[in-house]
């Protein structure tokens, strides 16, 4: 009887377990999750996920022995999910990058601007105090002339030895009549023949081309930081927009999404594995590695040569010394100056009394540009205190950067120094760009993780490099060619590369680096420089202007002769006593750095 009783009970026994492995085995294979993350990520509609697998799919991309909880309108929507992720992880890291970029590029340009506007301020100032006879007719010339500049700092095509020459033509004609021959009238129809002999006549002496010359070195690097940061905003926006290839949209898919279809969707990619399709995807972008570390070389160089030494701010502010002197030396030498001129244009009393009008012809003209940069304005003469606040205000508030002790004002050297240090940090960015992609989707070294086929505990395949050569052994992407739009990128990078190198010859040549000084000192602080009072002023000697005659000397020789001619007028020499439009450069600098103080703390 017991024997009869067993095989029933077994069979029982038998059946209830196979019934429960039974149950558990379709509770394992429910697509519940699936359809949980299909909603959370937003990929596409909910009645696309089945309630459970199905055995019987074609897949294109995630195929699997076995029940899948996926269909091929998830797969098609796993495409293009992937593609947006990415394209918005790589937006976002760009956009730190580009957001450095542009922001520094704000701030120095306009720190320059309020430099010209400062320079142009104090030159008009020299004329309206120390040459009122001709200010009136001079300051739009000056205005021209400070426009030209902040154009050609901007970066527009035009040149700079041709606005200071147009600027010297025209001021000739008022100099020689307001202030050599102040008792002949007016020009007339003579200004004319003034303007165009004046570089025969050489009224000014040397001081027109050194002007020239010293504008163009200190310009000449700030023109090139303002090009270099606007090449370096463009090729972020190329690299925003990216185009990912079909092989490596199926190469994403398998790896962030073809888990799903198995109802796994925890587990993260293998760092070996999202390493090989990330640098497969971005193979055509690593190849910007080599010409943006160049680039961000140049960048460096051209910050320190902009803020080292204060050379761009001297410059500007020398501007005044140099128009003074030049002044100076044409009513030094009047007599022979008159001689000279009665020889080429006529006599100085045949003209009929006219008014000396400004000449409208180039100067008035915009500049040709190849910039797509507006031309800014017409700076005033004199800026009133309300704008020279508001430009202050905006310097602070453009973007965020960090504040300066003692709500002490930025300069060209604190930005600097502030730019470098950041900027340093992205010179790998194109090269560590997939490793970052591969950190934000947070991926496991080693224990479980997702190898595009299966769980394995590591992965196992072979780890490519960056670049499209080491993408010839990438098991998981294959790179056919490279990306057209970011080849002409890279040449065109490489390029300006060059033309940086053509433009500045010494670039890359300069012995220290310590101009700009270090942005950690050792009691911690990077605010300390010679603005801030807390090391020596130095002992180089500064070229100054004084209001006496050019070298110091007494003992100019005559430009010509005057034999047998009528007596020259007496003329008589202003600003020869030094007034206080002779300030020299380091007494200038001061008191551009105590305005910009002062006015900071008004804010």
């Amino acid at each position: 009887m017991s024997r009869g009783i067993c095989p029933r009970v077994h069979f029982w026994w038998m059946f209830s377990v196979l019934f429960l492995v039974k149950v558990v085995d379709v509770g394992a294979y429910s697509c519940h999750e699936v359809k949980t993350a299909f909603q959370v990520r937003q990929i596409g509609p909910l009645k696309w996920v089945p309630e459970t697998p199905g055995t019987d799919v074609e897949l294109l991309v995630c195929k699997h022995q076995g029940p899948s909880c996926c269909t091929r309108k998830m797969e098609e929507s796993y495409q293009v999910a992937v593609r947006r992720e990415t394209l918005q992880n790589v937006r976002s890291y760009s956009f730190e990058l580009k957001y450095l970029i542009s922001g520094h590029a704000t701030a120095f340009q306009d720190t320059f601007q309020y430099l010209l506007s400062f320079s142009q301020g104090h030159l008009s100032s020299l004329l309206e105090d120390t040459y009122s006879p001709l200010s009136r007719e001079a300051l739009p010339h000056v205005n021209v002339l400070f426009s030209s500049l902040s154009l050609y700092i901007r970066g527009h095509n035009l040149s700079l030895e041709a606005a200071i020459t147009r600027f010297y033509d025209n001021l000739f004609p008022l100099v020689y009549v307001r202030l050599v021959n102040p008792g002949m009238g007016a020009a007339g129809k003579r200004g004319e023949c003034l303007r165009a002999t004046r570089q025969d006549v050489n009224p000014f002496g040397p001081h027109p081309d050194t002007l020239a010359q010293e504008l163009r070195r200190a310009l000449g690097a700030g023109r090139a930081l303002s090009l270099a940061l606007a090449e370096g905003t463009e090729v972020m926006n190329a690299t925003e927009h990216v185009s990912l290839t079909k092989e490596c949209l199926r190469g994403l898919t398998k790896m962030q999404y073809c888990s799903h279809c198995r109802g796994l969707t925890l587990i993260k990619p293998c760092m070996g594995y999202c390493l090989n399709v990330m640098r497969g995807c971005l193979a055509s972008v690593a190849e910007l590695d080599g010409p943006w570390r160049r680039y961000v070389a140049a960048l460096e160089e051209l910050t320190h040569a902009v803020a080292g030494q204060h050379s761009l701010e001297l410059a500007l502010l020398g501007v005044r010394g140099h128009v003074n002197e030049a002044i100076l030396h044409a009513q030094l030498h009047g007599p022979t100056l008159t001689t000279t001129v009665d020889k080429v244009c006529g006599l100085s009393g045949e003209e009929p009394t006219t008014s000396v009008h400004p000449d409208p012809t180039p100067e008035f003209m915009t500049p040709t540009v190849t910039s797509s940069t507006a031309p800014p304005s017409i700076i005033p003469s004199i800026p009133p205190q309300e704008q020279l606040m508001g430009n202050l205000a905006h310097l602070r508030s453009s973007f965020t950067l960090k504040h300066s002790r003692n709500d002490k004002p930025r300069s060209l050297k604190k930005i600097s120094r502030e730019f470098l240090s950041y900027v340093q940090r992205y010179k790998l960015f194109f090269a560590v760009l997939p490793e970052m992609l591969c950190e934000g989707e947070t991926v496991v070294e080693d224990f479980t993780c997702w190898s595009g086929d299966d769980v394995v505990e590591s992965y196992t395949g072979r780890v490519v490099g960056n670049g499209l050569q080491a993408q010839k052994q990438n098991p998981e992407v294959k790179v056919r060619s490279p990306n057209p739009e970011l080849a002409e990128v890279k040449e065109r990078l490489e390029r300006f590369n060059q033309e940086i190198q053509d433009m500045l010859p010494g670039l890359g040549q300069r012995e220290s680096w310590g101009e700009l000084g270090s942005s950690d000192t050792e009691d911690g602080s990077g605010d300390c420089d010679d603005e801030d009072g807390c090391q020596g002023s130095g002992t180089g000697a500064v070229k100054t202007f004084t209001d006496g005659r050019p070298g110091g000397s007494n003992n100019d020789k005559a430009v010509g002769s005057n034999p047998g001619g009528r007596a020259p007028p007496v003329v008589r020499v202003r600003g020869a006593g030094c007034p206080p439009a002779c300030l020299s450069l380091p007494m200038a600098l001061t008191l551009l750095l105590a305005t910009l103080a002062l006015q900071w703390r008004l804010l």
